[in-house]
């Protein structure tokens, strides 16, 4: 198998420079229309497949994102690995804006959105104990940590609803839990990346302090817009080296992300819903 690498760009990244034979490519999904085209070609040899999380332009708010037609776009492209690039903000002094955490583990505070392909008719659970790739993230530490950035190796990612940043009892309370950085957008992702069979990685990139720094009281839209600006500079870089890491031929993944189905779809055969069947071609095929 040619690995083919995705990446879901967050907010302030809404194209990749250096891209050969590059063009926007509309694709269409069963789950409905994915946040934009997705700008393909070839880096260093390798294919490259890039989605606007939130649209060209921004027109999508983190509630609004078609989280499932944007998996199921990319896997229909053939992508093998899942970069996820995506703003933060920081619940530690250690992580400063200007810092890209590789996310570990996720906390879902999400509720307004389908978090799943599946659902009466074909019923599946796959495990997310482990939602990130170990592989993908320990290339992405070694790209960033290559492009000069400041790297921080495992973190857990609160993920909120918004589109509002936390009032600071939340921002509180969530430090006592044990949080790292706080987002919008990892979740479901992660999720439908796994029950997609990908590899996932997540880059946090900070931005703020969130709200429970006592000298940084409130996030001030301006100052993150700005931070925003030089971290996707340092994401370009850091996605530019992947090629050269994740090299062109894709072996099984070590770690079972490209075989989360293998045990996962409950609903016997001859009771499964073929309309729903049929939209999981791409995401489930291998095992319905």
């Amino acid at each position: 198998m040619q690995t083919k690498i995705g990446v879901i760009g967050g907010s302030g990244i809404y194209d990749i420079d250096g891209l050969e034979g590059a063009k926007w490519v509309p694709v269409d999904s069963p789950w409905g229309d994915p946040s934009d085209a997705i700008l393909t070609g070839k880096l260093g040899g390798i294919d490259m497949a890039f989605l606007p999380r939130h649209g060209r332009g921004h027109v999508h708010s983190p509630s609004t994102v078609p989280y499932r037609a944007n998996i199921d776009a990319l896997k229909r492209l053939g992508v093998t690995d899942i970069i996820s690039v995506s703003a933060c903000g920081s619940f530690r002094e250690d992580l400063a804006p200007g810092d890209f955490v590789i996310v570990d583990q996720f906390i879902d505070r999400t509720f307004a959105r389908e978090k799943s392909f599946f659902g009466t008719g074909c019923v599946a659970h796959v495990s997310v104990a482990h939602p990130t790739c170990p592989r993908l993230s320990d290339a992405c530490e070694t790209a960033g940590r290559d492009a000069g950035i400041k790297m921080h190796s495992g973190g857990i990612y609160l993920a909120m609803e918004g589109p509002q940043f936390s009032s600071q009892a939340e921002s509180l309370l969530y430090r006592q839990w044990g949080c790292d950085v706080i987002g919008m957008t990892n979740m479901p992702e992660a999720k439908l990346a796994r029950e997609a069979e990908i590899c996932y990685a997540s880059v946090a990139m900070i931005t703020d302090y969130d709200s429970w720094h006592p000298d940084h009281g409130a996030v001030e839209v301006s100052d993150v817009i700005k931070t925003l600006q030089g971290n996707g500079t340092k994401a370009r870089d850091l996605v530019t080296r992947l090629p050269a890491l994740l090299g062109g031929e894709r072996s099984p993944c070590p770690h079972g992300c490209d075989r989360a189905l293998e045990y996962a779809v409950m609903t016997a055969v001859d009771k499964r819903d073929p309309a729903l069947a049929a939209k999981l071609d791409a995401i489930a095929g291998r095992v319905l």
